[in-house]
């Protein structure tokens, strides 16, 4: 009963098979050169409707996130963002090291970014004064580091006010498959239509060995990024190690089927939780993280019956609060079994 997060999770078999066979065919080009990856290209340009975009396999969330930055922002300038927000909170500082930007955080609602609290942050009459950071780049999270996930328009509320001064807008997609899973619509509706610039698509966590993947939807600063990259030390010579991942990952829908059976099993623990007396959410379950308060005979018993999950901080004294992250290959066996745990706790 492992829930403590979708990065312990093992590779999907149709991923793993995909690049045992990019390694059996012989030499191909490097760098990036391969047919791998100019199909992972050509298959984002079709899945967002966007003929023109470009994609960069990278191996590390952080470094898709903060090369895709350094390609927003000059190193006067500010990013604005959501203090819970990885580059933030957990990235150790890689944004600015790589930027050399300020981070600006912009608090709001369960991990999303206020529209307000932007709009009068970006406000501010620093704009062409030496003696000031220069507002330069937005990032958001998505899904958020809390569990829900930004709706179409609430992106382009955020993106309108990024627009009226000038600045990029960035996406941190680490789990935005299982956020375009829960909202429904197109991946172009919640990205470039909405107004984000680049993209941050994550595949470790949802199936993949370990890639990445930033797209350019705007290509005029893309090629910054191939010499960050190589600068940053995060150019393969074997590209085909990401890019066959990548090809598997998006094949006949295989990103979307992981996130969706990732957030069902997220639904159906909460759905066997929420109605057990002393629980509550702290947030809104609308992707595969949970954030649940859990009575002391709950939780202790769970430990007793070697459940793995991690301790959240509650802004409610008192309160221990627990985070449980389903992923793609999450058993609903197990999830019955954490419930039945759960349960009988209660009725001892």
């Amino acid at each position: 009963m492992n829930f403590r997060s979708d990065n312990e999770a093992g590779a999907h078999p149709a991923i793993i098979e995909a690049v045992s066979r990019a390694f059996r065919t012989g030499p191909v080009h490097s760098y990036g050169a391969d047919e791998w990856t100019q199909k992972v290209e050509r298959r984002l340009r079709d899945i967002f409707e966007k003929p023109d975009l470009v994609a960069y396999p990278v191996a590390v969330g952080t470094a898709a996130n903060v090369l895709a930055l350094a390609c927003c922002s000059p190193p006067w300038g500010s990013i604005f963002c959501h203090p819970t927000a990885h580059i933030a909170a957990e990235e150790t500082n890689a944004a600015e090291f790589y930027t050399g930007a300020r981070l600006v955080r912009v608090d709001g609602a369960a991990g999303k970014i206020d529209p307000k609290a932007l709009a009068e942050a970006l406000a501010q009459p620093v704009y062409g004064v030496v003696h000031f950071s220069q507002p330069s780049a937005v990032s958001v999270t998505q899904a958020t580091e809390n569990g829900t996930v930004y709706a179409p328009e609430e992106i382009a509320a955020l993106s309108t006010s990024a627009r009226r001064h000038g600045l990029k807008m960035h996406m941190d997609g680490a789990r935005f498959a299982n956020a375009l899973s829960f909202v429904g619509c197109s991946p172009a509706e919640l990205t470039w239509k909405a107004g984000i610039d680049v993209l941050s698509l994550g595949a470790t966590k949802n199936g993949a060995m370990g890639a990445e993947v930033v797209i350019f939807f705007d290509p005029a600063p893309a090629k910054e990024f191939e010499y960050r990259r190589k600068r940053g030390g995060h150019l393969l010579s074997k590209m085909r190690l990401l890019s066959s991942q990548l090809d598997a990952y998006f094949t006949d829908g295989l990103w979307l089927d992981n996130a969706r059976h990732a957030n069902q099993m997220a639904r159906r623990l909460v759905a066997g939780l929420t109605p057990m007396p002393g629980t509550s959410l702290l947030y809104p379950v609308e992707a595969n993280e949970i954030f649940v308060v859990l009575p002391a005979k709950i939780h202790d018993a769970l430990q007793a019956g070697r459940a793995q999950y991690h301790p959240w901080p509650s802004d409610r004294p008192g309160e221990r609060a627990f985070r449980l992250v389903t992923a793609f290959d999450t058993d609903p066996a197990e999830v019955d079994k954490f419930l039945a745990i759960a349960k009988e706790s209660l009725a001892r």
